[in-house]
């Protein structure tokens, strides 16, 4: 045994990692989870915003970030819907605006909200930073469209939408520049609004510091973030049908990690009986 276990041939490594993977993400194994404190309190801050509250989700990321911050911005969009409120979205990021638009389908679409009453979506506009400045000006200024090119004064839920200040709660979802940081220091440090951040798990250690001072009520940080609000929201759900993609993707990265670990205490095993032999044979 210790001969085979020495010599393992590293395809069977590889096809054991394969299996701790694919396994998981084919079927539902339901590892337990639980919730930490910066997810709750973007659930929490969320329920206790009356229905009919006007929330925007600026939605800054890509495809390249989306096994992240795809299921968080699903969840997010569930959530609000669930609890009635009013969704304004934006994009800072050119790739965005696709992915946002499936997420509506996906989420209030298939819950049978109305477009122009329930959701908007006002595309994607250049600029970075200097955009999440001009919002606390003139919104029509800047949005005289939605994504779609119809004119906001003909959508109804945009009517009494001013400025930045006109909205009850902001939710960045964010893989970077610009981001979660410049909403912090253009419309929270100015204006005083409330705001929650949903970012890459890199990127969460610095926006920590951001919810530990006050300036953001809450951070979903990752998939592990993600996966923790999927649970709190009801995901998996039959009504809309939504799939658990960051509990899936977590119960696949778990299961990977615990087969890494248990072939390194079998090749430290190994390798401690190999010397005791050596020992022994003297």
């Amino acid at each position: 045994m210790l001969e085979f276990l020495k010599y393992l041939d590293r395809r069977i490594i590889f096809i054991f990692i394969f299996l701790s993977t694919a396994i998981p993400l084919l079927f539902d194994i339901g590892l337990p989870i639980g919730s930490t404190k910066p997810v709750r309190d973007v659930y929490d801050h969320i329920e206790k915003l009356p229905p009919g509250s006007k929330v925007l989700v600026s939605c800054d990321y890509d495809p390249g970030s989306m096994p992240e911050l795809f299921p968080m911005n699903i969840a997010v969009f569930k959530h609000l819907f669930d609890r009635g409120m009013k969704v304004y979205t934006t994009e800072l990021w050119p790739a965005a605006p696709p992915l946002v638009e499936n997420a509506w389908r996906e989420t209030g679409g298939a819950m049978g909200k109305k477009y122009g009453t329930d959701f908007v979506n006002l595309g994607f506009k250049s600029g970075g930073e200097v955009v999440i400045v001009r919002m606390g000006t003139s919104i029509p200024e800047l949005y005289p469209e939605d994504y779609y090119g119809t004119r906001i004064s003909k959508i109804p839920m945009m009517e009494g939408i001013r400025d930045i200040q006109s909205f009850d709660f902001i939710m960045n979802i964010s893989a970077g520049y610009p981001g979660t940081r410049e909403w912090v220091q253009q419309i929270v440090s100015r204006y005083n609004m409330d705001l929650a951040s949903g970012c890459t798990a890199v990127s969460a250690p610095e926006y920590y510091a951001y919810h530990q001072s006050g300036q953001i009520l809450g951070l979903l940080g990752g998939m592990k973030s993600a996966a923790e609000y999927e649970k709190l929201t009801g995901i998996p759900s039959e009504n809309p049908p939504i799939k658990a993609r960051a509990m899936k993707g977590m119960d696949a990265q778990s299961m990977a990690h615990l087969v890494i670990v248990i072939f390194i205490i079998i090749g430290n095993v190994v390798y401690f009986l190999e010397r005791k032999e050596q020992k022994d044979k003297r």
